[in-house]
Formats: C-alpha cells, structure tokens, sequence
C-alpha cells in the first residue's frame, strides 16, 4: 500500500516555480535536442529527424506540438511541390540559447560519460 502525502503549502512555497515550470518544458526526453538542433537555422521535419537519432517520427511531432504550445517555435508550411514543414524558434525559444550552452557546458564539465554523437 502506498503512503500517501499530506499537501503542505510550505513545501511548495520552496520550490521556484519557474524553475518548476522550465523543467516542465525542458526535462522532457528530446526537447533539449531539438532546441539544439534549431538553434542554429529553421529545419525542415526530415531534418531534424536525421539530426536526432533514435527519435521516432512520432514523437518528434508530439515534442514539436508541446514546444510550439509553449511559445518556443513556429511551424511552417514550404508550399510544394513538395509540400515540406519546416520549425524555427520564436524570440523566446531563440533566447534559451546563452542558458543552453551553459548547461551543456556544465555537463561536459560535470557528468560523467561521453555523448553518444
């Protein structure tokens, strides 16, 4: 049987909601990648899919929904022929840039391991 836990109000007065809030966005599986990816040009879906292994197409497109809800990229149709899709980041998504370069280079300096690419 799991304990259940009494909601105390001062415990979440510690908490830095937009702390708790980035994370919400940034903590998902991917999302940092393909905020990566963009920061450098708008790119098409196919793309991004090559940039990023082991993301399946289907849940590049749900992170990509997720990331455009929060205001952080567009989405944009290239009239075809070939129809394509192309995201870039909006002025928000774009100002997580200086952040997401000091974290990566936090993990490269402080996590053990080495990257996969």
């Amino acid at each position: 049987m799991a304990l259940e836990q009494a909601h105390d109000p001062e415990q979440c007065k510690a908490v830095d909601t937009g702390i708790t809030r980035v994370f919400q966005v940034l903590g998902k599986r991917w999302n940092g990648p393909i905020l990566s990816v963009l920061m450098d040009q708008p790119t098409h879906f196919a793309n991004l899919r090559r940039a990023i292994p082991g993301i399946s197409e289907r849940m590049l497109s749900d992170r990509l929904t997720e990331l455009g809800a929060a205001g952080l990229l567009v989405r944009e149709v290239d009239e075809g022929p070939p129809l394509r899709v192309s995201y870039r980041l909006t002025a928000a998504g774009a100002a997580l840039e200086p952040s997401l370069k000091e974290l990566g280079q936090w993990a490269a300096q402080h996590l053990p391991g080495d990257s996969p690419c």
